[in-house]
Order: C-alpha cells, then structure tokens, then sequence
C-alpha cells in the first residue's frame, strides 16, 4: 500500500496540481491585499466614501437590543436577521477584480510563451497558385514569367 501511495504522490499531474493549489492561495493572498488596501479605499473615495459592507437590510428585530443597528455586526449580535447585500458587492467587486487580475497575468504568460511570427519568405504563383521564393521571376512550377 505504501508503494501505491508513494507511486501515486509522486505522479507529475499531482505535483504540479499540488505547485499550482500553492501558488494559486499565494497569488490569491496578494490580490486580495491588493483588493482591500489599494482599490477599495479608492472605490470608497470615487464614490464619496460609500462603505459597502456596512449596508444591509433589517429582516427581523434582535431580541437582544432594539434596532437602529448602524453595522451587520451590531446587527448579529443584537440577534437580528439581516440581508447583508453590502457584503455581497463588495465580494463580487472582489472576484470581478481577481478575475481581471488572472486575466491579465495569463495573457502576459500566453504572450511569453508565443514566437514572434516570422515574415513570409514565399509568395504565391498568380497562374499555378504554387508557392515560390518572393524574389522569383520566374515560376519554377508553371514557368509563368513573373512581374
């Protein structure tokens, strides 16, 4: 059994799979930092110093204190039900933001890993549709003079 689970381990797809789940919480870390401590306070600014995740709609008094709540943690620990929908922006700006993000960083890789295309060095034959040298002039195929 222990052969098995050691064959198994050192698989090349469950060792990349297990590189790739590391970076990916690594990377995944970064971006949330970037999310929450660079863009949302200039999300917060851009749209007069809005706070998402403290919007939220009261759906049943908590037994604990009378509402007005001002926060969803006010809220909870009053024992009040709430919709939190602030929460909820705020998580989806959060993935759209990520997702942009992974976009990005495939795009740089995909272009990394593509050769610049090299300019033709033949053209085609206008009478044979054969290819040629493009300083031909003459068509070794048709022998077609060449302009």
């Amino acid at each position: 059994m222990w052969n098995d689970f050691k064959a198994f381990i050192m698989r090349g797809n469950v060792v990349d799979l297990a590189v790739g789940v590391i970076i990916g919480a690594a990377f995944g870390a970064i971006v949330k930092s970037l999310v929450d401590d660079m863009l949302m306070p200039v999300i917060g600014l851009a749209t007069g110093g809005i706070d998402f995740s403290s919007h939220f709609v009261l759906l049943k008094a908590g037994s604990k204190l009378a509402p007005p709540y001002n926060t969803p943690a006010e809220a909870k620990a009053a024992g009040a039900v709430t919709v939190n929908y602030g929460s909820f922006i705020n998580s989806v700006l959060t993935f759209l933001i990520i997702a942009f993000c992974v976009f990005l960083l495939v795009r740089a890789v995909a272009k990394l890993y593509h050769a610049p295309v090299a300019p033709p060095n033949t053209k085609s034959c206008p009478f044979c549709t054969k290819a040629i040298p493009l300083a031909a002039k003459r068509c070794p195929e048709c022998t077609s003079q060449l302009a």
